[in-house]
């Protein structure tokens, strides 16, 4: 997967780095736990691209993430080109379930599994997620283990980035005890 070019962007939940083709997105970055590593990140991604402005239609994704991010928007992001060449079929079918979980909403790992067809590959569904490049864009921190627990998180801050972005959403998470008990 090549890049044009990566850029930095500031969020609420800190530093975040976007790259882009052409005309797609080709991955995201959420903040690391070190913010000065997020460049030095994106740029192990994507040797070949500059640290640059963004095209237009790359700034208007931004400023959804953004949204996003401050709990300003109800959108999905669904709709956001993704250069997804590099992405292993099970994992695009993964993460196609998890583009149509709309702000505020979550499923389990197993739920998502039923919904690829195959009820017991929950694990392969988390492996999948913690490989998302693309996250928030595909929204990896709205699947959470059975009984609403977090389960894990790969981006920089773990568990509690996970946490902090559903609450940004103002998550539903049914009548039991759940992530915000």
């Amino acid at each position: 997967m090549s890049a044009r070019g990566f850029c930095l962007f500031d969020t609420p939940i800190g530093a975040c780095a976007i790259a882009w083709s052409e005309d797609a997105i080709a991955g995201v970055l959420l903040p690391e736990d070190d913010p000065a590593q997020t460049a030095p990140r994106m740029q192990r991604r994507f040797p070949q691209s500059p640290l640059t402005t963004p095209a237009p239609w790359v700034q208007a994704v931004i400023e959804r993430v953004r949204d996003l991010l401050e709990g300003r928007g109800t959108d999905s992001l669904a709709d956001v080109p993704l250069d997804m060449a590099a992405v292993p079929e099970f994992n695009r079918r993964v993460y196609e379930i998890a583009r149509a979980i709309a702000p505020g909403q979550t499923l389990s790992y197993g739920e998502v599994a039923q919904r690829l067809g195959d009820p017991g590959a929950a694990r392969a569904v988390g492996q999948a997620l913690g490989h998302n490049p693309f996250a928030p864009i595909v929204p990896c921190h709205r699947v959470l283990a059975a009984g609403k627990r977090s389960g894990g998180f790969s981006a920089g801050g773990g568990v509690a980035t996970k946490l902090k972005m559903l609450q940004i959403e103002r998550a539903q998470l049914g009548d039991g005890p759940g992530l915000f008990d």
